[in-house]
């Protein structure tokens, strides 16, 4: 067993239950760089299967998930692929942030959470919940707290009773320096209570 999880579970008697029910989580992982941001973009507020469905015709589309292709398509393009006009400006903007070098994303691998949060809040359509899964899936950040996350916070509040935003955060404190895998287990039991799975790969 991986140390974080093994930590988690011998201080956390709720997630040594999520263990005991479930076994392990995968951890979801995902190649740094663009297309990882165009997909979390697409899965904001919807499915991760839809978002993947709109993806893969967007990656059509355009003949791949490139800076450059996406700026170039039309907004009937997009439609076609089934992107809102609300999203296709947040994925043009970061597109033009790419190509302008007003964002270098080969920067972010070597730089720590909070500058890459900085970095990427200025970026239109990119908040805190696709920062913190970009943290997660790609640059692989062991301590974050997705508190964005519908799934995250509605099993906090089945599984520990809290309720508000700064409870949750409290109660987040003692699983540091692990909070991105408490955040696998409490998603592990969200999707096992369903008898649901999850490819996270695009």
């Amino acid at each position: 067993m991986q140390e974080p999880f093994a930590f988690l579970i011998a201080q956390e008697p709720v997630f040594k239950d999520i263990y005991d029910q479930y076994g392990l989580p995968t951890i979801p992982q995902r190649p740094e760089g663009f297309e990882t941001l165009v997909l979390l973009i697409l899965e904001q507020q919807v499915s991760i299967d839809s978002a993947k469905a709109t993806f893969l015709k967007l990656k059509t589309i355009g003949t791949g998930i490139h800076p450059e292709i996406l700026l170039d398509l039309c907004e009937t393009q997009f439609r076609a692929a089934g992107v809102s006009r609300q999203k296709t400006s947040y994925i043009k903007a970061l597109a033009s942030a790419i190509l302008s070098k007003e964002l270098l994303l080969e920067a972010l691998a070597t730089a720590p959470p909070y500058e890459v949060r900085e970095t990427l809040l200025k970026i239109k359509g990119i908040g805190h919940w696709t920062i913190d899964i970009y943290l997660m899936f790609a640059l692989k950040a062991p301590d974050v707290f997705p508190l964005g996350d519908i799934a995250v916070v509605n099993t906090l509040k089945e599984l520990f009773n809290v309720h508000e935003k700064s409870e949750m955060e409290m109660l987040s404190q003692s699983w540091s320096p692990y909070r991105s895998y408490a955040t696998y287990l409490l998603w592990h039991h969200y999707l096992g209570k369903r008898k649901r799975t999850i490819n996270y790969n695009p």
